[in-house]
């Protein structure tokens, strides 16, 4: 195991190695979406890690849209975000008790790719679906300006697709209900003639309005997709950041269609990621930035043979849920790292408040060498040495 993103690999090895779930007491259902006798053994694991967590049909499906997001958004922080912050978003309207996880089945990626790009005139004569034409505004004329970038950029970027499955009374699987995530430009990169990339940056107040504009029409497109009729849909906003940031965007609004219905009212989602160390003048973030600044402090008094130390913290409604802190070393020693993980985890349970949770990522040009782990209101940490 060589990654920081242990707690689910972790949990898998020992159900292996000791206590796995007897594959026999895994519900074997029908899944109503299929159609040939091969494709209808699917099966509902007996075991959910936790409540964080959907439990996901096996065989795994992959998307319909599968690589398209890799294209789609520029930084790697939003590609993994905007679908898990998805999945955080869903469980507001998908409990993961009742439902179970699928990857978007019902919208492909030639369809997608019609939906993102820029709307087209449409002809008197014109015999395509204009339920298909793109969702972002139509550029006057043939090339882009200055000018235009201003007012017509791309807005949207991507869309993802997310289906919440449910387990009937005769021991069947059918679809229970669609997430969406909009993922939004905040910058608009393009470029004139044989120069640019050029930037754009697109106001807050725009991304919304476009945004809320766009899933409003998603959702009656998919009301006319066969199976889409009557499932209830949530559509998520997602505002991405820049291509060179490091920290990834966040989702800051959510609505919900009814069962056959259009979308109801918006609301407000207050999620964002901070980078520590902050500037002192940011109330906002002073008790966290004390805490990680006298941390980074006493690690650099100790251990100076680093190269930096960054925090990330993930604020939800202005509190912080968790602090992530990496750590690049430069020394390989086992001994050394021994001792300098001891001495780290000391200097985590004592700065940061017990009603924290934080993670400590210590890695080198080798790879990952130590993970330290508090969780919030635990007072034992998880620590490993990798060998």
């Amino acid at each position: 195991m060589k990654r920081t993103s242990w707690i689910p690999a972790i949990i898998s090895l020992v159900l292996i190695a000791g206590c796995a779930p007897d594959l026999t007491k895994d519900t074997k259902v029908i899944n109503e979406a299929e159609k040939t006798e091969e494709e209808t053994a699917t099966i509902i694991p007996s075991m959910q890690i936790s409540k964080q967590y959907y439990r996901t049909l096996l065989p795994y499906a992959p998307s319909k849209s599968r690589g398209l997001i890799v294209s789609n958004v520029y930084s790697k922080y939003d590609v993994k975000e905007v679908e898990s912050g998805l999945l955080r978003l869903s469980q507001r309207t998908f409990s993961a008790d009742d439902y179970l996880f699928q990857e978007g089945q019902m919208l492909d990626t030639e369809l997608l790719r019609s939906w993102l790009q820029r709307e087209k005139e449409v002809k008197k004569d014109d015999k395509d679906n204009k339920d298909n034409k793109g969702l972002n505004p139509l550029l006057p004329g043939d090339e882009i300006t200055a000018e235009l970038a201003k007012t017509t950029p791309i807005y949207l970027s991507h869309i993802v697709e997310q289906d919440y499955m449910v387990k009937t009374d005769d021991n069947k699987i059918r679809l229970g209900g669609v997430s969406i995530g909009l993922a939004m430009n905040s910058v608009f990169y393009y470029k004139v003639g044989d120069y640019g990339p050029y930037e754009q940056p697109i106001p807050q107040a725009a991304i919304e309005a476009n945004g809320k504009k766009m899933a409003a029409e998603i959702i009656k497109r998919m009301r006319a997709i066969k199976g889409l009729e009557n499932v209830p849909i949530t559509v998520g906003l997602f505002k991405q950041e820049s291509r060179n940031a490091i920290v990834p965007g966040t989702y800051f609004a959510y609505s919900v269609a009814d069962e056959g219905k259009a979308l109801g009212e918006w609301n407000n989602v207050n999620e964002e990621y901070i980078i520590f160390p902050q500037p002192a003048s940011e109330v906002k973030y002073r008790e966290v930035g004390e805490s990680f600044n006298n941390f980074k402090q006493d690690v650099e008094e100790y251990f100076s043979n680093y190269t930096s130390i960054i925090g990330t913290g993930f604020y939800q409604e202005d509190r912080i849920k968790k602090l992530t802190i990496d750590i690049p070393i430069q020394f390989y020693g086992a001994a050394e790292i021994v001792g300098f993980t001891q001495y780290m985890t000391g200097l985590v349970m004592e700065h940061f408040p017990e009603s924290m949770q934080v993670e400590v990522s210590v890695t080198s040009i080798n790879g990952p060498e130590a993970v330290v782990i508090k969780k919030a209101d635990e007072k034992e940490p998880y620590v490993h040495i990798y060998d």
